[in-house]
């Protein structure tokens, strides 16, 4: 079998699809690790997550302004990143808009998991503005990260009906249950090298020879 894909994962929060991602690397046939998780918040479930399961994690002081980061964060990532031998980046709840040196070295070998089905209902609170729109479908969307906010070719997208009693709070959870399945899937195809870009169109190679 080849070796697998070093991945590192990026989380602000509980860390809910960072632990999934990491549980679906456990399993022999995944082809890819995560070696990093990469956190801004000291006080991250994820890093309890990571300790559990032994994976390297780093704190990383980002500035005190909510959603943006300095350039000397972005390059501290990206020199945990290439030192880790890191092939694929991962962000799971990062509450900050990546840019700089970080982003440049992972062009084209970042994405993100959105709780929406983009391009609708980009940027914060996906579930509520969903609900408020009054749409019968929502679900999630991993996506490659480009310099816009939530604008990357889409990779996965799995669908959840929205019911009439929803709340946000039930909602979520629902779409939460599907990122986890959407992120392992995304994170198998690209790490196996089955994902193209055109445009914007993400492709997978069929190994039976089909698209």
């Amino acid at each position: 079998m080849p070796a697998k894909l070093n991945i590192a994962v990026l989380a602000s929060g509980r860390g809910s699809n960072f632990e999934a991602l990491a549980l679906a690397a456990t399993k022999d046939d995944y082809p890819a690790r995560i070696v990093l998780l990469i956190t801004d918040n000291p006080g991250a479930g994820a890093i309890r997550i990571a300790d559990r399961m032994g994976i390297d994690r780093k704190i990383v002081d980002c500035g005190p302004s909510r959603g943006s980061m300095s350039v000397e964060s972005s390059f501290k990532m990206k020199e945990y990143c290439t030192g880790k031998d890191v092939k694929l980046v991962c962000r799971a709840g990062f509450m900050r808009i990546v840019k700089g040196p970080l982003l440049d070295e992972f062009a084209g070998r970042m994405i993100n998991i959105h709780p929406a089905l983009l391009p609708s209902f980009k940027g914060l609170d996906a579930q509520k503005q969903a609900l408020d729109y009054g749409v019968k479908y929502s679900g999630c969307t991993v996506h490659f990260v480009d310099r816009g906010i939530d604008t990357g070719p889409v990779i996965v997208q799995r669908i959840v009906p929205v019911k009439q009693n929803d709340t946000e709070e039930k909602l979520s959870a629902r779409i939460l249950a599907e990122e986890h399945v959407a992120y392992a899937e995304a994170v198998r195809l690209y790490a196996a090298g089955r994902l193209s870009v055109d445009g914007r169109r993400v492709l997978v190679d069929d190994p039976q020879g089909d698209r």
